[in-house]
């Protein structure tokens, strides 16, 4: 057996994504937003912001390409996620500047929160299409445009928004949120499976799973859960997600240093979900 080669070629470069190109769909505020800003500060030269609202995604790239010290620049493509011609357009839009993706962070996502007994059926479909079904395609639809320059030494990536909604218990009682939940569950198990399907064509697929971040999302969900000093006072690291927990992780996951991971659901709550024992989110009923 060959002798284990302890060496780290070109350490500098490690975290570097020069020269990359990247899909951010859900980009134009949040999570999404922090991680574009990520990918381009490491030296992507193109990242395409989607989201339903062209003013947003043309708003968060004004944000993005002022960004002091970036080679690249960010490009506004307003599309639907949640519909297979939404996903279709922004692909057709994508190849209008590029041949080839390098990276796709599937981030767009919905949430509904109502009891279980009055849960509206269009309210639980409407997030299961986005979060799993749009992702699903969105993924599907890019792998043509992500295999272009794959390879062994240097695969491509995908990496999904989950949830840490999808490892435990989500939010139950009179603000459940069951069909979120449920997606990011399923979301996590699809990223598995394509892993595995994606792999042998050097694309690795990778999930995130933020706890509480205050975003714009999850403001009403904090607010009936005892606002952000409580919820942080509950987490092991005594405070909530901010930016750079998301931009680390997905840089992580998108540079050379991630290569080899792949099938992953990464947790990114503080150790909260761990801390709590029953895996529920902190002021909500188990009734």
């Amino acid at each position: 057996m060959a002798e284990y080669d302890t060496h780290i070629s070109d350490f500098p470069s490690l975290f570097s994504l020069k020269g990359k190109v990247a899909v951010v769909t859900g980009g134009s505020r949040g999570l999404g937003l922090s991680a574009a800003s990520a990918l381009l500060q490491a030296g992507a030269s193109k990242v395409f912001i989607s989201s339903r609202k062209a003013s947003a995604c043309e708003s968060a790239c004004k944000t993005l390409n002022a960004l002091p010290g970036i080679g690249g620049r960010a490009i506004s493509v307003p599309a639907d996620s949640a519909t297979l011609a939404g996903v279709q357009h922004l692909v057709a839009e994508v190849a209008k500047h590029t041949a080839h993706v390098d990276v796709v962070l599937a981030n767009a996502g919905a949430t509904w929160g109502e009891r279980f007994d009055t849960h509206p059926d269009a309210a639980f479909a409407k997030v299961m299409d986005l979060n799993v079904r749009g992702v699903f395609n969105v993924i599907r639809e890019f792998a043509p445009m992500l295999e272009k320059r794959a390879s062994v030494a240097d695969p491509s990536r995908v990496i999904i928004t989950a949830s840490v909604a999808g490892l435990g218990i989500g939010t139950i009682g009179k603000q459940g949120t069951y069909g979120y939940s449920a997606s990011k569950a399923a979301v996590i198990h699809l990223g598995r499976n394509l892993a595995v399907e994606l792999g042998p064509r050097h694309i690795t697929v990778n999930s995130i799973c933020p706890g509480f971040f205050p975003t714009k999302m999850t403001h009403g969900l904090l607010e009936i859960s005892g606002g952000q000093d409580e919820i942080a006072s509950a987490n092991p690291m005594k405070r909530l997600g901010k930016p750079d927990d998301i931009a680390g992780v997905v840089l992580y996951l998108a540079s050379r240093a991630g290569a080899h991971v792949n099938g992953a659901a990464i947790e990114i709550d503080g150790g909260a979900m761990w801390s709590r024992g029953e895996l529920m989110a902190p002021g909500e009923s188990k009734l």
